[in-house]
């Protein structure tokens, strides 16, 4: 299994700073301070994956505080792996990720969303973004 994408990382830190912003300008509050020590040392380590070994609780509790935010499935209701495509043109996903969506952890759902994203070629990033702009995708920082 792969790990915590660093850009993941980014945004549940930028998400907490929003929830709780420094008091003073200086201090940072819990769930910010134990991301913020994983991803200072994957820069300094020059990783782009955590393990989840690595990861402290304090640290994988607002990480998975953060992923609560975001929207669960890529899905556009626009399926064509039903319709014998191997890659849905909708949201980008192979045959078995679509199918075996909702046994996935969300460090797995993670990493298929950076993949499709990076892509950019469904039918979700272009032809149908708006119907990928739900209430709750559009509140969230992306996928």
């Amino acid at each position: 299994m792969s790990g915590i994408h660093i850009t993941d990382i980014e945004s549940a830190i930028n998400h907490w700073r929003k929830q709780m912003p420094s008091p003073d300008g200086v201090t940072l509050p819990e769930p910010t301070r134990a991301l913020a020590e994983i991803y200072a040392l994957m820069v300094f380590e020059r990783r782009q994956e955590v393990s989840l070994e690595a990861m402290s609780p304090e640290a994988w509790d607002a990480w998975m505080a953060w992923y609560q935010t975001t929207p669960d499935t890529p899905c556009i209701a626009i399926c064509s792996t039903s319709q014998g495509d191997s890659i849905c043109k909708g949201c980008g996903r192979t045959f078995d990720e679509v199918q075996d969506w909702t046994a996935m952890d969300p460090v797995a759902k993670r990493a298929t969303w950076r993949r499709i994203a990076k892509e950019g070629s469904a039918w979700r990033f272009n032809r149908y973004a708006e119907r990928a702009k739900a209430p709750q995708a559009a509140a969230t920082e992306g996928p």
